[in-house]
């Protein structure tokens, strides 16, 4: 039976365009199936992202079908083929062997498609579709634990892991971002291996851990999860430093630093952003390395975190660019962290400060960080109302003027480039705010003045 396929067109959807792929495939003789993320997405009733494709053919065989393909991965069987405008991975059925670098095989033979999924990591990701007969192929009883919620490794768990370490990491976000449960055995081996993340890049680490916050049903189980395995450990110390930390009852009903911040996480609205998402985890990680008992505003003396902020701000650019996030979403984030605490005392500021406040480029960011620390402590939300009540008195006021000074005038004064220069940016426009300056040099030079006095 030949198979119909429709020709190129740019409103053939990515479904489509995936049994295209199958089809010419199939036409030509050889075995095509849909494999992982998408059949276990369709059968979940979810719209897949991107479309795989198994089958029989060769790698060479797959690009004499196909007129425009990209060698993404050839010498593990897996070609990029680009159909209808869409670009799919059509990979040969295969079986690996050898992780000497605890990531990808050494070793790659074509196999059966039995073969296939076996070797790969969970069962609900090991699952294969006929679209033409409208078959599920299940060697690894991957619908029984689709339909029990559950993610479980295909085979032996610790031999998956030692495999490729990340599957550890994935195993966490899978179960997240489905909002499924790991199957005991599978949780279980990951505390044993969870060193091994160390051999893992920066980058996948920090793919996941994204994926894991923006994606997830419940972000701060996947913390929890983190924690109880010791992958926490591994990726974020600092962060696994918070468990334990008692914080004052009276501000913090809720407990320690780490169980505040795991609240916070899953309190992240959607859609969330990975901004928001970093600038959470990280808001209070100062306060392992500043908690010391000291007299509070009324005199009794309990636990304190003076200059968590600014403590925070440091590890906070550290682990930003251990994960290698880019310098721009760094520095808003290290801002955020900084000026988090400042939030206590708006409605004491002076009417050009707070101008100058809400008229930041990170604002925003920082007012939802500062509503979701209230909302995973003490709950209220008065700082938060009034500075929303102010926006929109500001709405039917003259817009703001333009800053007179901007970045490079401040590291021009030997300011060197990071968070401080957001710093001194912010206390020159409140300088030009409050006292009306509209002569650049006259700011400048009070800039100057103030920079060389520290």
């Amino acid at each position: 039976m030949t198979l119909t396929i429709i020709a190129d067109a740019g409103d053939v959807t990515l479904e489509q365009g995936a049994r295209d792929v199958a089809a010419r495939l199939a036409n030509a003789g050889y075995i095509a199936y849909w494999a992982g993320g998408c059949v276990r997405d369709r059968l979940l009733g979810r719209h897949p992202k991107d479309y795989d494709i198994v089958t029989s053919a060769r790698p060479d065989q797959i690009e004499a079908l196909f007129p425009k393909t990209v060698a993404v991965g050839k010498a593990f069987g897996v070609v990029g083929v680009c159909h209808a405008g869409h670009w799919y991975e059509v990979a040969t059925f295969r079986r690996e062997t050898g992780y000497s670098d605890g990531r990808r095989p050494d070793t790659v033979a074509f196999a059966d498609p039995e073969a296939d999924a076996g070797r790969r990591d969970f069962t609900v990701n090991a699952l294969f579709y006929d679209p033409f007969t409208d078959r599920v192929i299940d060697y690894v009883a991957g619908q029984r634990d689709l339909a029990a919620r559950r993610i479980r490794a295909v085979g032996c768990p610790a031999e998956r892991y030692r495999e490729d370490h990340l599957r550890m990491l994935r195993a966490i976000r899978f179960a997240v971002t489905l909002d499924f449960e790991l199957e005991r055995e599978t949780l279980a081996a990951i505390a044993p291996l969870a060193h091994r993340l160390e051999r893992i890049s920066a980058e996948r680490i920090r793919d996941e851990l994204v994926r894991l916050a923006v994606d997830g049903a419940q972000p701060g189980k996947g913390l929890q999860y983190l924690y109880d395995t010791g992958l926490l450990a591994v990726i974020l110390p600092e962060v696994a430093a918070m468990v334990g930390v008692e914080q004052p009852p009276q501000f913090h009903p809720e407990g320690d630093v780490f169980t505040h911040t795991r609240l916070m996480w899953d309190l992240l609205p959607q859609p969330r952003s990975a901004e928001l998402a970093m600038a959470v985890l990280l808001h209070d990680v100062g306060k392992p390395v500043t908690a010391r008992p000291g007299p509070g505003r009324d005199g009794e003396w309990r636990i304190r975190f003076d200059g968590h902020d600014q403590a925070g701000a440091r590890l906070a650019k550290t682990i930003l660019h251990r994960l290698r996030f880019s310098n721009v979403f760094t520095e808003t984030v290290v801002l955020a962290v900084h000026n988090h605490m400042r939030f206590m005392h708006v409605q004491e500021m002076r009417r050009a400060k707070l101008r100058a406040m809400v008229a930041a480029p990170t604002f925003e960011l920082e007012l939802e960080l500062h509503r979701l620390d209230c909302l995973a402590s003490h709950g209220d939300l008065g700082h938060y109302h009034f500075l929303r009540r102010f926006q929109q008195e500001l709405a039917t006021e003259p817009r703001l003027p333009a800053p007179l000074v901007n970045g490079h005038d401040v590291m021009g004064l030997g300011v060197p480039r990071g968070p401080s220069v957001g710093q001194w940016l912010q206390w020159a426009y409140d300088e030009q705010l409050e006292h009306e300056v509209k002569d650049r040099e006259n700011l400048l030079q009070r800039l100057a003045e103030r920079v060389a006095a520290g």
